[in-house]
């Protein structure tokens, strides 16, 4: 296990509700350090995915702290967010946001060409990130003859295409059956073994089991946290 990726400080985050607040996280305090594989779990609308965007930068707290790195992400300009977020973090959602008619190829591109890498770098890293996920000899096929399983790696090669420290993955295996779920699992975990630190929200017990560590929320706060392995 590596040093402390992230910090929280009491962190919060709340909506007005009428004349009262709603909290969807309160009073967070969460020392995750880099290497290891954590699940979120909870019951709808405790606050996993929520706390996971703020902790990719894709949402905002309302109070406390944010630590990534060493630095508070609420003292981060605009493009140091950006950066923040197109090279430190890689995202996996349960939905693949994969272009069905765009090829392999092409769907690991787009964040490469959004993000300005000149092209002469871009060849390199999509066929490291494909290695990486263990489709070679997809490269060049369309993603509407891919299985969901296919899909799912496509979406996890996008991810790492940049070769993030963190992985924030919302129910990476959401939209799978159990044997996809287990190659999915598979492949993260062998991230991990590569010191990349991978935080995924799920509602899968067995799934959250795989992990290193567990954490529970419910009505916003942390009410387990588990050390697996």
């Amino acid at each position: 296990m590596g040093g402390i990726m992230y910090r929280t400080e009491n962190l919060n985050k709340s909506y007005a509700d009428g004349d009262g607040v709603c909290y969807a996280l309160k009073d967070v305090n969460l020392d995750i350090s880099k290497g290891q594989m954590v699940a979120i779990v909870g019951e709808s609308g405790s606050g996993k995915s929520t706390l996971l965007n703020i902790l990719g930068a894709i949402d905002s707290a309302t109070g406390g702290k944010v630590i990534a790195n060493g630095k508070n992400i609420a003292g981060l300009s605009e493009e140091q967010l950006s950066t923040y977020r197109s090279k430190t973090v890689g995202f996996v959602f349960q939905a693949f946001h994969i272009i069905d008619c765009y090829t392999v190829y092409d769907n690991i591109e787009l964040p490469l060409i959004i993000n300005k890498v000149p092209g002469s770098q871009r060849d390199d890293m999509i066929r490291k990130a494909v290695a990486r996920v263990g489709l070679d000899d997809k490269l060049r096929t369309k993603c509407n003859k891919l299985s969901g399983g296919e899909k799912q790696r496509v979406a996890i090669a996008r991810a790492l295409v940049h070769s993030p420290d963190v992985i924030l993955a919302d129910e990476p295996c959401g939209n799978l059956d159990s044997r996809n779920s287990e190659s999915i699992m598979e492949l993260l975990r062998g991230l991990v073994d590569e010191d990349t630190l991978v935080v995924m929200v799920t509602h899968s017990k067995t799934d959250a089991r795989l992990c290193d560590r567990i954490i529970t929320l419910s009505d916003g706060m942390v009410v387990s946290d588990e050390i697996i392995r």
